[in-house]
C-alpha cells in the first residue's frame, strides 16, 4: 500500500515530492527522504530544486501537524505511529524540546512525531518552525547537494552521509544547548542574588 503511494507520487516528480513532504509533517508514515532520493536518482541535475521544493513543503505542513497535536493530544500519535518512535520523541522533549526538534530532523523518526508532539506539549509554534527550518534544511540539502555533485553515484553515499550528519550534529547541538542552559541558570542565580542584596 505504502509502496504503491510512493510509486504514484514518483510519477508527479517535484509536485509529488512536495505533496509527500507536506504530508510528512502531518500524517504520512514514510519520511519524504525516500521519495527525494528516488527522484534525485532519476534526474540528478534537478536535485537542488527537489531539495528546495521538499524543504518548503515540509515547513508549510509543520504548523498543521502542530495544531493537530494541540487539538487531539498524544492519543493520535500512538494510533498513527510506532510506540517506540513516540516514546523516543517524548523522552527527547522532556529533556529539551528545542534540541528534540533539531535532533529529530536528522533521525529516521518521521518528522510528524515532532510537529504533533510540539502541539501536544504546548511548545511555542514559532520556535518549532524556526528549529525545523534549520534541521530540515540540513536534511534536504545534504541529499540535494550529493546528487547534484555526484550524480547517481550519490545513492551509495546518502545513508552514510545522513549517519555522519547525525553523529556530528547531535553532539554539537547537545553541547550548545547544555551551555545555553548553564548560562541561563547562571543568569537566574545572579538575578536572585541581586534581589536578595537589594532586599537586605
Amino acid at each position: 500500500m505504502v509502496q504503491s503511494i510512493l510509486d504514484f507520487l514518483t510519477e508527479f516528480g517535484i509536485w509529488g515530492l512536495m505533496i509527500h513532504s507536506f504530508a510528512d509533517a502531518i500524517i504520512f508514515p514514510i519520511p519524504a527522504f525516500f521519495l527525494q532520493v528516488s527522484l534525485s536518482m532519476i534526474d540528478p541535475s534537478s536535485a537542488l530544486w527537489l531539495a528546495t521544493a521538499g524543504y518548503f513543503a515540509c515547513l508549510l505542513g509543520t504548523p498543521i501537524g502542530y495544531f493537530i497535536g494541540k487539538s487531539v493530544g498524544n492519543s493520535v500519535l500512538y494510533k498513527m505511529l510506532k510506540k517506540e518512535w513516540v516514546d523516543s520523541a517524548k523522552a527527547m522533549f522532556q529533556k529539551n524540546g528545542e534540541a528534540a526538534i533539531l535532533i529529530g530532523s536528522f533521525t529516521p523518526i518521521p518528522f510528524k512525531v515532532f510537529t504533533i508532539m510540539s502541539g501536544c506539549m504546548n511548545f511555542p509554534l514559532w520556535k518549532l518552525i524556526g528549529y525545523a527550518a534549520i534541521g530540515r534544511a540540513v536534511k534536504f540539502y545534504a541529499v540535494g547537494f550529493l546528487f547534484y555533485f555526484y550524480g547517481r553515484m550519490a545513492d551509495r553515499m546518502v545513508d552514510n552521509v545522513s549517519l555522519y550528519i547525525f553523529l556530528i550534529a547531535v553532539p554539537i547541538l547537545l553541547i550548545a544547548f547544555l551551555l545555553k542552559s548553564k548560562l541561563r541558570k547562571n543568569r537566574e542565580r545572579k538575578q536572585e542574588f541581586g534581589y536578595e542584596k537589594s532586599g537586605e
